[in-house]
């Protein structure tokens, strides 16, 4: 069963939310509030390809990029016949939709897992990661849960680690998995990482996880609604009742400053149930009773 690492985070009120005046009006980052949450214990890291494999070894279960028979993936990781590409996105065409692209060959039907165990699963949809979460007894956490666990006992900080921006530090190692360079025309990799890190690469933050921000996005419970923290609940908010997209939070090892920074404890974003892509995963919690 279900065997990452555990992190305990101890009930109490804490703020969220942008007050940097960092995100864009769009994300519904503001107002900065407090929240009241129960006691909860979340993974320390993403699930990893080799605790999906567990779960798919486990049950058969197939993932819907699997069943659709492709995926989005990043240009610069695409291995695969050029006839595999059936797609581009119109507003961000470094996005490739490809046959064959799925968790086990997370490039393409050219690449595979192999090696990688340690690293995050992706191409998996909410609902991949909803069945994982049924199948462990576990759940996603709710936004307000993910970004309390990803500010690890520090209140306002823009990352886990503070207030500035990635930079070496005096040992020249990077804090997080981001884009360095040219986006999205030449990654320097200078974290290390074209795309993909293990999920213990860098520091953990207070609370002891690791890499809440960059590698890959995080899904979360909730639905996405920009406007929902003007009246979200004060005790354990668990976002809209209904909705068309689910909560991703986190960036991923595509973020970069010139067009996506996202890679804070408090921004915001979303894609629909049944999107899979190359660059997003999860964590899971479960509540603690009292």
């Amino acid at each position: 069963m279900h065997g990452v690492r555990q992190a305990a985070v101890p009930s109490g009120v804490y703020v969220v939310g942008d007050a940097h005046g960092d995100g864009k009006p769009g994300d519904g980052e503001t107002p900065v509030h407090a929240v009241e949450v129960g006691a909860f214990e979340i993974d320390t890291t993403a699930v990893t390809n080799a605790d999906w494999a567990a779960f798919t070894d486990a049950t058969g279960y197939v993932t819907e990029a699997e069943a659709y028979g492709f995926s989005a993936v990043f240009h610069l990781a695409v291995a695969a016949e050029s006839g595999d590409v059936i797609s581009s996105a119109d507003r961000t065409p470094w996005w490739l939709g490809v046959r064959g692209a799925d968790w086990q060959h997370p490039g393409g039907r050219h690449s595979s897992v192999e090696g990688l165990d340690d690293h995050p699963v992706v191409h998996v949809t909410w609902n991949d990661a909803r069945a994982y979460c049924a199948w462990a007894g576990r759940s996603l956490p709710t936004e307000a849960e993910w970004e309390i666990a990803s500010r690890g006992g520090v209140e306002g900080a823009r990352y886990p680690w503070g207030d500035d921006l990635p930079a070496r530090d005096e040992e020249g190692e990077w804090p997080c998995n981001i884009w360095q360079g040219s986006f999205p025309e030449a990654n320097t990799c200078e974290d290390g990482w074209l795309t993909t890190a293990p999920v213990r690469s860098f520091q953990p933050n207070g609370y002891g996880l690791w890499q809440t921000v960059g590698n890959v996005w995080e899904w979360c419970a909730d639905w996405f609604d920009p406007g929902y923290y003007s009246r979200s609940p004060r005790t354990d908010p668990c976002g809209p009742q209904a909705g068309t997209a689910k909560v991703l939070r986190g960036g991923s090892y595509l973020c970069h400053d010139s067009y996506c920074n996202r890679y804070r404890n408090a921004a915001r974003s979303a894609n629909t149930p049944d999107s899979s892509m190359g660059n997003a995963g999860f964590r899971t919690v479960a509540r603690v009773i009292t």
